[in-house]
């Protein structure tokens, strides 16, 4: 049976939140943003083996925020793809091509556990990969170069990408190797497998799963957890 990793690049410096350290170490309800979403992840795939990016002259980090017992530190690329590529060159003597890889934003610490179970079943089944999506629920513009609407865009089969996104590892690492050989610009691991012509399944996540990106997303995340903890305590099964 194929072996499950995770990747989790952790290395950005999260300049547009305008603090004194990278948002991954921001407090949210009383721990970093990171120790959250470690947990979450550790909850979901316990068994899973964690190969968490951090940038070289990281200061902030704290090993004790990490819940995995197979785990190993990596280090950040110039971009996010360089920084999943060096992850995956690390695990070259550990990992199978046919092992399974899940690729998730260490800012997305809402991630729900049901749909982390969900895309895992859909990746054990789908010989491309897959990654949790949400549809397009508003209108959407597309804008000049001035700054004004220059139109109107259908929204009908438009998805927002969230992650984790999941690939076998042996595909992941040809579609990264392929894209930079190409000069093709990967936005997220599903965008350098489509580049090799293979379509990912959408699966259908829930739209709290937020990127804590701008400063007012850190309240909108704590908002987040701490309705899930009070919805999966009346359900007696905690996912904090």
């Amino acid at each position: 049976m194929s072996r499950l990793w995770l990747i989790v690049p952790a290395a950005g410096q999260g300049r547009r939140m305008g603090v004194d350290r990278p948002k991954q170490y921001l407090e949210l309800a009383g721990r970093p943003v990171l120790a959250h979403t470690l947990a979450r992840l550790h909850q979901a795939f316990p068994e899973a083996g964690l190969c968490l990016c951090l940038d070289d002259d990281d200061r902030w980090f704290d090993p004790e925020w990490v819940p995995f017992a197979d785990w190993r530190r990596s280090s950040g690329g110039a971009e996010r793809a360089d920084t999943v590529t060096r992850a995956l060159a690390l695990l070259r003597d550990q990992a199978d091509d046919n092992d399974l890889v899940l690729v998730h934003d260490v800012a997305r610490p809402c991630v729900a556990l049901d749909d982390l179970v969900r895309l895992r079943a859909a990746l054990n089944e789908d010989p491309v990969g897959a990654l949790l999506a949400t549809p397009v629920a508003d209108t959407m513009k597309r804008a000049d170069a001035a700054g004004r609407v220059a139109a109107t865009e259908p929204r009908s089969g438009l998805w927002h990408a969230q992650t984790p996104q999941g690939f076998r590892v042996g595909l992941l690492r040809e579609a990264l190797d392929k894209a930079r050989a190409l000069g093709v610009t990967v936005t997220d691991e599903a965008s350098a497998v489509e580049a090799m012509g293979h379509a990912p399944r959408l699966v259908a996540g829930r739209r709290d799963n937020i990127k804590i990106t701008h400063p007012e997303d850190l309240a909108l995340a704590a908002h987040v957890l701490a309705a899930q903890s009070a919805s999966s305590s009346v359900c007696g099964n905690s996912t904090t």
